[in-house]
């Protein structure tokens, strides 16, 4: 297989070059294959679950019920989280919550306050 870059739309990596274009089968986004930045898809892009970009110091509410593992402490849906700090780990968010201390969250149950 050829070495090309995701899609700049959705990000997929099903691109495949049609001679001096490349496409994505996924969003159907055709663009120049000398226009393609490798620098951009070097970094990370956090999304919530609604799909909006989460960076450094932003404030999150959880979506669902978490069991916080090794208690029998629950953090309730609607729980606002304030400054998150984004890793590269497992669990993309490293957090401090009221009354529970440090947690470590995945993107896919917090969306953007």
């Amino acid at each position: 297989m050829t070495d090309t870059p995701p899609c700049p739309e959705c990000g997929s990596d099903y691109v495949y070059p049609d001679g001096p274009l490349l496409i994505c089968p996924e969003c159907a986004h055709e663009w120049a294959a000398a226009d393609a930045a490798p620098s951009k898809s070097s970094e990370k892009v956090y999304r919530d679950a609604n799909g909006n970009i989460l960076e450094d110091g932003d404030n999150v509410t959880l979506i669902k019920d978490l069991k916080v593992k090794g208690t029998s402490k629950t953090v309730k849906v609607g729980t606002k989280v304030r400054i998150i700090r984004l890793i590269d780990e497992d669990h993309d968010i490293d957090c401090r919550i009221d009354g529970i201390g440090a947690m470590k969250l995945k993107t896919e149950f917090v969306k953007k306050a």
